[in-house]
Parts: structure tokens; sequence; C-alpha cells
């Protein structure tokens, strides 16, 4: 299996200018990596419309292909939406990059909030907090059929994720309502816990229908008794990577992409016992210790926010962080 490397993974890099794209490509080869997954998505620090690629100028995605032809490596891209107007822009940026896959999402807000602080959900809330209404998430099946001439037209697959509000079983239910083989998943090993759903049956249930994954290690800690889902470095955590991989792996899976989420942490996004986990403390649920002394949970994924010590001491973690759970991923497949 191939191995691929999602920006997220660095963000802290990406957003305090301290890496581009290329730096990035460059660090990924070096680490031994097949590929990469480029996130457009906005953050702090990040281009407003294109995120860790940083513009969709035809010149500079020319750059971007050179050094990944002369390291032979693949690309997929990472989106949030699915406006057609903005998948018409990702089709040609794909054209060039040579991307056949688009990982999106149907994303959740709360216009109503008012937040200056990153941590606090300014770049993008539903990180935080949103209300989830099944109804209005299926009704996104409507927007994504429109997709569909373009997909074809272009030999692309979108993948849908698993992002923290659904369940897999609700995301089955998606994808019954799009029925096409360009339409699948993306398998995220961790997102299904803030839905109370154990990672191993969301990839059981997934499986067969995806395209591309976000490889990660979680714990969970409980701060101020709030509950917390943390990322780690591979091997670090609480999930069963190496059985997950084996599930994706007999289903015909031949990528897999890591998205070191560390430092992150997530609140849990439903009710107890939604995706089948009624209370906490066992297997990938079971309780550890916060990571950072001097920081709040949703402090660790904006250091910068409360000081430049904290920031450059999580952009060495995460550099550390990286290498560890690309070494961790090829010691198992």
């Amino acid at each position: 299996m191939k191995i691929g490397l999602e920006t997220e993974s660095m963000h802290l890099w990406f957003q305090n200018g301290k890496m581009d794209i290329f730096s990035y490509i460059d660090f990924a080869k070096n680490l031994g990596c097949d590929g990469v997954i480029i996130n457009i998505i906005k953050d702090f620090g990040l281009d407003e419309e294109w995120g860790c690629l940083g513009s969709d100028d035809e010149k500079h995605l020319l750059k971007i292909k050179a050094k990944l032809d002369e390291y032979k490596m693949y690309c997929e891209i990472d989106a949030k939406g699915f406006d057609l107007n903005k998948f018409k822009k990702i089709s040609k940026v794909c054209k060039i990059l040579n991307a056949n896959i688009i990982r999106s999402y149907v994303p959740l807000t709360d216009n109503t909030k008012k937040v200056k602080n990153a941590s606090d959900g300014a770049f993008d809330d539903s990180k935080i907090t949103a209300k989830f209404n099944k109804e209005e998430f299926l009704s996104a099946a409507n927007e994504i059929k429109v997709l569909i001439p373009l997909l074809e037209e272009n030999n692309l697959k979108l993948a849908i994720e698993n992002h923290e509000y659904q369940t897999s079983i609700e995301l089955l239910e998606l994808l019954d309502l799009i029925n096409h083989p360009n339409v699948g998943f993306l398998y995220d090993f961790g997102n299904s816990m803030m839905a109370y759903e154990d990672p191993i049956v969301a990839c059981k249930n997934m499986a067969k229908h995806t395209f591309s994954t976000h490889c990660k290690d979680h714990i969970v800690f409980i701060e101020d008794n709030i509950p917390y889902v943390c990322g780690v470095p591979l091997g670090d955590g609480s999930l069963d990577i190496k059985t997950c991989i084996k599930i994706l792996k007999d289903q015909g899976l031949e990528r897999i992409n890591i998205e070191q989420c560390f430092p992150y942490c997530a609140t849990f996004k439903r009710e107890k016992g939604t995706g089948g986990i009624k209370e906490l403390g066992k297997g990938a649920f079971k309780i550890k210790d916060p990571l950072f002394k001097g920081l709040k949970a949703m402090q660790y994924y904006y250091p910068q926010e409360i000081s430049n010590e904290h920031l450059e001491k999580l952009l060495n973690f995460q550099k550390q962080g990286c290498e560890k759970s690309v070494e961790y991923l090829k010691s198992i497949i």
C-alpha cells in the first residue's frame, strides 16, 4: 500500500508561515511518502480561497506538478461543501495536478455565533459545536447530484468524509440517495468517535465504498468535566489502526493517507449512544490525561493565541509526531 500525508498534519507550520506547499512536498518525500493530500480550506494564516495550496494560478500549479512528477508522488485534494462553482475551479486544479480524488464533507455552521478567536470557532464554528439535523444532512444529496456530470467529465471521484457529526449509517443513507460510482467515502479513522461510534464499526460499514483515508490516532481525556477527543501521533493513542487498515486493504484500498491531527482537540458532537457507544472508558474511548500544561483543550490547535513559547514547543512536537506517524504506518503496512 502507498502512504500519503495530508497537509493538516503540519497545520501549525502552514498557518504560521513556517512552510508552504513546496517545502511540504519536500518534507513528505523526505519521510518516504508516496503522495500528498492538499487541504484547500481557509484557516488562520492561510489563503482565503485555496488554503494550503496557496493559489490556483496556473504557473503556481505547474510548479507544484513539476515537483510531484520529480518525486513520482500522487496528489489528492481536501475541500469543504459541494458548491458547483467552486468544484468547477477545483476540477481545473485537479487536471493540472493529476489528482482524481476530492474529499469533501457536509458542513454545519451556526451563523448566529459571534466569535473572534480561532480557538472559539472563528474560522469554523463546527469545530466547537453545531446542531446536527439529519434531514438537512441527507438533503445534501441533491447538491451532490448536481456535481456528477462534472465528476464524470473530469474522471474525478468525490470522497465524502465522516466529519465528526455523522455516523457511518447516516453516511450510507446519504450515499444510497446519490447512488453513483464516482461518489464514495473518505474514511477518517477517528472522526466517528465524536458521534460516539466505534472506529472499527465505522470502518467496516464504510470500507466497501472508501476511496481515500485520513489515518490518525486519538485519545480521550476530560477537562473541567468536559470530555474531549484529542489527536496524537500514530501509535500513541487508543485506536486499533492495524485492524482498520486490514479491513480497508481487504476491500482493495491501495493508499493510506495520514492526517496526523496533533495538536488538536474536538468536542463530542452527538449524544451518548448515538453511534452505539453509551459510556466512555473502554477501547478507543478509554480515558487518558490531557497533553499540555498551560493550554486548554481547544487551545491546542491555535497555541499562538496563548504565547509564542507554546507555539514553538508545539511546532516541534508536530514535526516529530509526523515523523513518528509515518514510521509507525510503515511498520504496519
